[in-house]
């Protein structure tokens, strides 16, 4: 088994690659270049430091979503490129899934939430044990209070990573106490080598290059634009 994992939902951008001898390659960048720029030199040097080709890969992975729009695209739309031309399939892997699984075990619930803006946050919830994450909550974009009252109906100790943790948590903290825990800097970001392990365990659900979708939980801005300009024409608005 050979993986090549692609990651770009999120302000980090990150390649790694998998094979039955374990980890082999992992790379996660977050500077002033675009992912469109870090992206491709990326899965070149990941491959030249593997000694591997794409035709040596047994399949890709890539994050799908949710995250950033345009992260999530640039990730969905290499992968997508490069399965067309190889003719590999791609295991698709959810950001905040992968986000726990990266966290290592925990003796209560790993949180992983995005920031969504506007006060609210992507958010999930999973226990892990043995590095596997078994979801509890649903990925839902929610007002940061609204998420709380949730979590707190699930456990009493709650671990809380990825890139929405900075932005709240002081309100985190203030919403939860001592129950609320936050990630060290060096888990708080989302390991594309878990992406990687992830997949590899599910490379049974790996897809074709036409049927690899995004995972939004909401709507482009522009869709919702449009949807509001059509029934502004239609007098429904």
């Amino acid at each position: 088994m050979k993986l090549l994992a692609l990651d770009t939902s999120g302000p980090v951008c990150g390649v790694s690659v998998l094979t039955d001898a374990g980890t082999v390659y992992e790379c996660a960048v977050q500077n002033r270049k675009t992912h469109s720029v870090n992206l491709v030199p990326m899965i070149d040097a990941a491959l030249d430091a593997a000694g591997l080709s794409l035709a040596d890969l047994t399949a890709l992975a890539c994050v799908v979503g949710p995250g950033s729009f345009t992260g999530v695209r640039i990730g969905v739309s290499t992968a997508k490129g490069l399965c067309h031309g190889s003719g590999l399939k791609c295991v698709p892997v959810n950001a905040l899934e992968a986000l726990a699984a990266g966290c290592g075990d925990f003796q209560g619930l790993v949180c992983p939430i995005q920031d969504a803006r506007a006060g609210q946050v992507y958010g999930a919830a999973f226990t892990v044990s043995g590095g596997v994450p078994e979801r509890l909550l649903p990925d839902t974009p929610l007002k940061l209070e609204d998420y709380c009252a949730r979590l707190a109906s699930l456990g009493s100790r709650f671990l809380f990573t990825g890139d929405g943790m900075p932005v709240h948590r002081e309100r985190l903290a203030a919403l939860l106490g001592s129950a609320a825990v936050f990630a060290a800097p060096q888990h708080a970001f989302l390991r594309p080598s878990a992406v990687a392990a992830l997949a590899s365990a599910h490379l049974a659900d790996a897809v074709d290059y036409l049927s690899l979708q995004p995972l939004y939980l909401r709507s482009p801005s522009a869709e919702r634009n449009r949807r509001l300009m059509e029934a502004q024409r239609r007098g429904e608005v």
